[in-house]
């Protein structure tokens, strides 16, 4: 399919109006009628599951890096080249701690969980958070294709594997001062000694590990397995910056299946291609407040 071609944007947003309400009781419909479902889920999932990057949580967490550096937003605070591993560290384990140890303070994955938990289903995500699997989702029942916030991995990298953070993590957030942890704590990679880095895809030095390529072949099979059955795509918080890993294959595969639906929800961005307007139904609103709906 080609996806240059004309897109349709939703004009269902979130209201309390018939339209709205029609769009989400046929959504509910789809759900409730599909044998399966495959959830494409983005950053607007955990956007609306609380998961901010700016504003009150950035500052409650933060407020000395930005008094020092006038940073605005967690994640740009994130690529700043700081002077010392030591100061590096004590903004990131501070950051991994709050955005992967700590719950959603909504309950938008539990609530989804419960939505679809006693169908067939699999999860693509570019979400690094771990929220599906702290709402109960089967692991194996999911791919997280950009990495995870709990691991690290050689910064070269030398070698073909990744570290769980969570202990030093935390032992970090306890023990820094001034913005900086102790030299002690600084991670470096076991085998040749380089610094350590986030498992987190920005360039052609992320590690796929073993389980990652586990995943991927759990998903590769369950798109071929039922790619011609009553299958709904649901695609949830999906933007632009990727639109190769969930969006498009969505479209296309919805319109290679005249028994799939697309259902998008997505805060000031769902729409969908004039090729599928049929079978799709794209919904502009808080997921969460959606998903109460459904």
């Amino acid at each position: 399919m080609n996806t240059k071609n004309k897109t349709m944007r939703s004009t269902d947003s979130y209201r309390n109006d018939g339209d709205s309400k029609r769009s989400i009781e046929k959504a509910a419909m789809e759900l409730k009628n599909a044998d399966v479902v495959l959830i494409g889920a983005g950053a607007g999932l955990s956007a609306s599951a609380g998961f901010t990057y700016c504003g009150k949580r950035f500052e409650e967490h933060f407020p000395d890096f930005i008094e020092k550096y006038g940073f605005r937003d967690m994640y740009s605070a994130g690529f700043y080249p700081y002077r010392t591993p030591e100061e590096f560290w004590a903004y990131w384990s501070r950051y991994i701690s709050i955005n992967r140890y700590q719950d959603a303070p909504k309950s938008v994955y539990n609530d989804l969980y419960n939505l679809i938990r006693d169908k067939d289903y699999f999860v693509l995500t570019t979400n690094v958070d771990h929220c599906f699997q702290k709402a109960g989702f089967d692991k194996d029942r999911l791919f997280y294709t950009q990495g995870d916030y709990g691991l690290w991995q050689c910064s070269k990298p030398c070698h073909n594997k990744t570290y769980d953070n969570e202990a030093i993590v935390k032992k970090m957030v306890a023990e820094q001062k001034n913005m900086r942890i102790p030299s002690e704590l600084v991670p470096l990679c076991p085998v040749c000694g380089a610094p350590m880095s986030m498992n987190l895809r920005s360039d052609d030095t992320f590690v796929e590990n073993n389980g990652w390529h586990r995943a991927a072949g759990r998903y590769q099979d369950f798109v071929l397995r039922l790619k011609k059955s009553k299958i709904l795509y649901l695609e949830l918080g999906v933007g632009g910056n990727t639109p190769g890993i969930i969006k498009y294959p969505f479209w296309r595969m919805t319109a290679e299946n005249p028994e799939a639906g697309y259902v998008c929800i997505n805060y000031g961005e769902a729409g969908c291609p004039e090729e599928i307007a049929g079978q799709a139904i794209c919904i502009d609103g808080d997921i969460g407040k959606v998903l109460e709906q459904l």
